[in-house]
């Protein structure tokens, strides 16, 4: 049951890649929370903090098509440098604003673009390099690792840079994610070069992008992955009602809609660390389709659970360990089934469904709620996610069938 330590141990380069990722994304997580103090302080609107999701998913599209029409045709090394260089750029606006007192808030905006730019690269580079760096076998085990950073970082990074920020300022969060990039450059720089595979020839431009398209739409087992995810994020992430039911159904002070917040990235987190069975897993399309619905399971749980916040918790926890039993295998499947010259466009592909997924969430569940209440958006959510699960697995047989290579 134990986190697979083994990719760590086989590749230097893959140790230096993820040991990168681990301190960068730290550093993320202090101008995550940054943003959001920083926005709400200069203009005490609920729509302009909002709104930092919808520049980040404006961004990260345009992003995606950018560097769709590259990803595959240069050599990634290169292409994961060119990528923290402009994180740290977009960091050193952030930093730059902040140190004016009261930036405009389109300089705010401005950052979070160039973050989110560039994010559509660093990405799709790293999820590309890794089946090159590691062989099929690893690919489980490897996912799950990057889950525990993700989800590490998620649960400790906004309570320490909320510290920060209270002592120092929105400053020093900005100061410190601009250095943290310097990790992940460092390992960029020590690793060997990637580039294309010799006797594979790789479009460029727009070409390159309607290829990766092309592929998506020829792929049905690979389409299965994206709809399954999209209906599991659309129809059942409830974060956005979290500051409604903290104070209407367990009768708890705004401070504590923290818990709220924190428990999926609890639970997903010892998913993550308890799980080597994973490697050995074989139908990993059927383990998708179960961790979907169990997801919805947990979340519509979350809903009836009336006033025991604690029980409450509980369920979001089993969520997120559902959820990250899901990633796992779906970011399995496309690594293993997606050949490399066109693996890093199609990484590009999935990381705009998995980044969009959540923020169309927070709408649908936003709006159900306003028409009738958080508690029937929740609940009905849940059970979406439960009959969704069950219409992808009728409708993409592709997807139960799937069954890991030897």
């Amino acid at each position: 049951m134990a986190l697979d330590l083994t990719p760590l141990r086989a590749s230097r380069d893959y140790r230096l890649v993820w040991s990168g990722l681990l301190i960068s994304e730290i550093g993320w997580q202090f101008t995550l929370v940054a943003v959001f103090i920083q926005t709400t302080a200069l203009t005490g609107s609920a729509i302009a903090v909002g709104s930092t999701g919808l520049v980040w998913l404006a961004a990260l599209v345009v992003g995606s098509l950018v560097g769709g029409s590259v990803l595959d045709s240069r050599d990634r090394r290169t292409l994961l440098m060119l990528a923290q260089v402009g994180f740290m750029a977009g960091s050193g606006v952030l930093l730059f604003g902040s140190l004016m007192g009261r930036p405009p808030l389109w300089l705010i905006y401005a950052g979070v673009a160039i973050v989110a730019g560039f994010s559509a690269i660093d990405g799709p580079t790293r999820s590309a390099m890794t089946p090159r760096l590691l062989g099929h076998e690893l690919l489980p085990s490897a996912m799950a690792l990057n889950q525990v950073v993700w989800n590490g970082t998620a649960l400790v990074g906004p309570a320490i840079a909320a510290l920060v920020i209270q002592r120092f300022g929105v400053s020093w969060a900005y100061g410190i994610d601009l250095v943290t990039y310097l990790a992940m450059l460092a390992a960029a720089l020590m690793i060997r070069p990637m580039p294309p595979q010799e006797g594979v020839e790789v479009s460029t431009g727009w070409k390159a992008v309607r290829e990766g398209f092309a592929y998506v739409r020829g792929s049905r087992l690979l389409r299965s992955t994206f709809v399954i995810d999209l209906i599991a994020m659309i129809f059942g992430m409830p974060r956005a009602l979290f500051t409604f039911l903290i104070v209407s159904q367990f009768h708890r002070s705004p401070a504590a809609v923290g818990l709220l917040f924190g428990a999926p990235a609890v639970g997903a987190l010892l998913g993550a660390v308890g799980s080597g069975w994973a490697r050995g897993v074989r139908r990993q399309g059927d383990a998708v389709v179960v961790a979907v619905a169990g997801w919805g399971a947990a979340i519509a749980a979350f809903g009836v659970v009336g006033k025991n916040l604690w029980l409450g918790i509980a369920m979001l926890a089993v969520a997120g360990w559902a959820d990250v039993v899901s990633a796992i295998y779906r970011s399995t499947i496309l690594q293993v089934t997606v050949p490399d010259h066109l693996r890093g466009r199609l990484s590009g592909i999935h990381i705009l469904v998995v980044t969009g997924g959540p923020r169309l969430g927070d709408f649908e569940a936003g709006g159900v709620a306003q028409l009738i209440s958080p508690w029937f958006s929740v609940v009905s959510g849940g059970i979406a996610c439960i009959v969704g699960a069950g219409v992808v697995a009728l409708l993409y047989p592709e997807l139960r069938r799937y069954r890991a290579p030897d």
